[in-house]
């Protein structure tokens, strides 16, 4: 693996642990507190989604223009999850209850979707590491025996 590669694997895992860790957890218990939420939990949703809207919405143009495979993920964010944010964060109490699913459903997609993406970047990593030297000690002792 080229020195790019290592740098872009360790950016992509730390953006799922990020999403593992913080997002993931925060929208599902926005989803599950719904009306006990604190008042300015509201605001911060409507602050992060305007942050997301113009942040992504602006990658999404770059990667539109580049033909970037990856466009998907950036327009999910401005598409989907953005609006989800400020729909909430502007309604506040009164937000329905849709909305709150909706948040839940993300939350656990980012999730599996981030677990699932670290495992696959650990596993084709290993590929390019070989048998390590555990799997080794293991067939050293069978062959022993």
């Amino acid at each position: 693996m080229s020195t790019k590669s290592n740098a872009n694997a360790s950016t992509h895992i730390a953006l799922n642990i990020f999403h593992i860790i913080v997002v993931a957890p925060f929208f599902i218990y926005v989803a599950v507190v719904r009306g006990q939420l604190v008042p300015w939990i509201f605001s911060a949703l409507t602050g992060l989604g305007i942050v997301l809207l113009v942040y992504h919405g602006y990658k999404s143009i770059i990667k539109w223009k580049a033909q970037s495979p990856s466009l998907w993920i950036n327009a999910i964010h401005a598409l989907a999850v953005a609006p989800l944010l400020i729909f909430i964060g502007s309604k506040g109490y009164d937000t329905p209850r849709w909305a709150f699913e909706l948040l839940a459903i993300l939350g656990f997609g980012a999730l599996g979707y981030h677990l699932y993406s670290i495992v696959m970047q650990i596993s084709e990593m290993s590929k390019y590491t070989g048998p390590s030297s555990h799997s080794q000690d293991s067939s050293d002792s069978r062959a022993d025996s």
